[in-house]
């Protein structure tokens, strides 16, 4: 089955254009305004209505408020719920069951320890992320770093799940190769600077995973 792709962190029309034509599986659109990659409702609504049947839509979250979420679900269409903060088990099943979308919860990894968490999730989550743990004071994710991948060889869990972290066109073949991944996640490594897409690093992305 081919891996998926999420381009995560887009902010402009011509990024997403450029996941589209990429032919990536998701747009990813961050509602966490410490993030340089952060959109508004109303950015996330022009977004949403140029995605409209052309690219799955994700939003991602850092502990967000019921209010915060219905206002960027309703503004951005979404069509998944990805949580980046210390959402518990309790916390993704009642957001699941209120907004009635599939919920990814991204998890930070730095050992086989923190990998064993993903079942904690088993009937709260659709999807588990498995992203690079980074360093205290700093976001919670899009931060370049990556975790040793060897640490998923062979995983088979209780949830669907996809993987984050440091990954780009140049090693996203070994990425999926040594985990087996369903999904990557990208964001930084198809970036110029923080928060400007490139949209020939994303051409090259898509590629190579689609070769790998």
């Amino acid at each position: 089955m081919a891996t998926r792709i999420k381009i995560c962190g887009i902010r402009d029309a011509r990024a997403l254009d450029a996941a589209i034509e990429a032919r990536a599986d998701y747009a990813g659109f961050v509602f966490y305004p410490p993030s340089p990659r952060a959109v508004s409702p109303r950015e996330a609504a022009e977004l949403a209505a140029r995605a409209d049947g052309r690219i799955q839509r994700v939003g991602l979250f850092v502990n967000a408020t019921d209010e915060e979420l219905g206002e960027a679900v309703e503004a951005g269409k979404l069509d998944v719920l990805q949580l980046h903060g210390q959402e518990t088990p309790n916390r993704a099943a009642a957001l699941r069951s209120r907004f009635g979308l599939p919920v990814w919860k991204a998890l930070s990894i730095a050992s086989a320890a923190d990998i064993t968490r993903a079942s904690e999730y088993r009937d709260a989550a659709d999807l588990v992320l498995f992203d690079a743990k980074t360093p205290k004071g700093t976001l919670p994710g899009g931060m370049g770093v990556r975790f040793d991948w060897s640490l998923l060889a062979g995983y088979r869990g209780p949830v669907e799940w996809g993987l984050a972290g440091g990954i780009d066109a140049a090693n996203v073949a070994e990425a999926i190769a040594s985990t087996g991944a369903p999904l990557v996640d990208v964001s930084s490594g198809v970036e110029s600077e923080p928060g400007v897409k490139d949209a020939d690093k994303i051409a090259a992305f898509c590629r190579a995973v689609r070769a790998a």
